[in-house]
């Protein structure tokens, strides 16, 4: 039976502060010029709750935010009309800086130390996401861990979400994703060699990756994306393979272009859209966020005009 339940919510343990500079000719050693910056209140699942608000969905934000400079991450919320449940740790949310060269197309990050929660604000975000949870269609627990947070908490917060009846979608890597799968998400997505870390071996051609991606359906987690970069992502659910190939675009910037797929993914499962109109909404959404600089699409019209032109193939049927 389909849960009634409509809300969204997205959990960011490790938000961050986006500088975004254009430095044309970047080079280490050297005096750089900056062309022109943003600054922008992100993290992954900051950056996918504005993209669902997009589609009008209702969203809360939580995660761990700090209250020194907490006040570009309360005005963002504010003007994205989402609600704001973070947690408060005493400090700054970190920094990172993102150099962006548009003549080698490269991108330099330079990342800035976080927060460091204790166990009662561990605490406090496990009651918040259980609370919220209740109420919530969906929650996304996205992007990296604080320093001194255990990799299994991410798995914790899956049990959790799961005990309350929502669908857990997640986002982040390395141990703390090894931890979200044993764990059993409603969704996950790994890129090519994420996947390879997480099966212990390199996977080989689209069939040998499909077959791991069946596997993980068989052990609890309905939905398998996985990106291949600029080759497109292959998506794996309920006995379907599909491979998404977005079109040749004027490549800005790859910054937010994973969580935009996770958002467009989101998205189609609250609009209970079917697999391929997912997969093409998703794409078409990364692709978009591609072509310009900073984390997030202005709007969706430049999505919407590159959903006819993604290349669609169905790998294998089900078995």
């Amino acid at each position: 039976m389909q849960s009634t339940k409509t809300g969204l919510v997205t959990v960011t343990m490790n938000p961050a502060i986006d500088l975004a500079c254009t430095v044309p000719g970047f080079a280490a050693g050297a005096v750089n010029r900056v062309a022109e910056y943003r600054s922008d209140a992100a993290g992954k699942g900051v950056n996918i709750a504005g993209l669902l608000r997009k589609f009008g969905l209702p969203v809360t934000v939580t995660g761990f935010l700090g209250t020194e400079n907490a006040r570009i991450f309360e005005k963002r919320f504010s003007d994205l009309g989402v609600t704001d449940a973070f947690v408060r740790v005493p400090g700054e949310t970190r920094i990172g800086i993102k150099v962006l060269d548009p003549e080698s197309r490269s991108t330099t990050d330079i990342n800035f130390p976080g927060l460091t929660p204790d166990a009662s604000h561990l605490d406090r975000l496990t009651e918040t996401v259980a609370r919220l949870s209740r109420e919530a269609a969906v929650v996304v627990v996205a992007g990296s861990l604080p320093v001194g947070v255990a990799p299994e908490e991410v798995g914790r917060l899956i049990g959790v979400i799961k005990a309350q009846g929502a669908r857990a979608v997640v986002d982040t890597s390395g141990p703390a994703l090894a931890s979200a799968v044993r764990a059993a998400p409603w969704l996950i997505k790994p890129n090519d060699d994420e996947l390879a870390e997480l099966v212990g071996r390199p996977t080989g051609d689209l069939d040998d990756l499909v077959a791991e991606a069946r596997r993980m359906n068989a052990e609890g987690i309905a939905t398998v994306a996985v990106s291949l970069g600029a080759r497109g992502a292959v998506f794996v659910e309920d006995g379907q393979a599909l491979l998404s190939r977005p079109p040749k675009v004027e490549a800005v910037s790859t910054v937010g272009a994973g969580d935009a797929m996770i958002g467009g993914l989101v998205a189609g499962m609250a609009l209970g859209l079917p697999l391929e109109e997912r997969v093409r909404l998703a794409t078409a959404l990364a692709a978009a966020t591609v072509m310009q600089a900073g984390p997030a699409i202005k709007d969706l019209n430049a999505a919407k005009v590159l959903e006819a032109r993604i290349e669609i193939t169905n790998l294998q049927k089900g078995g």
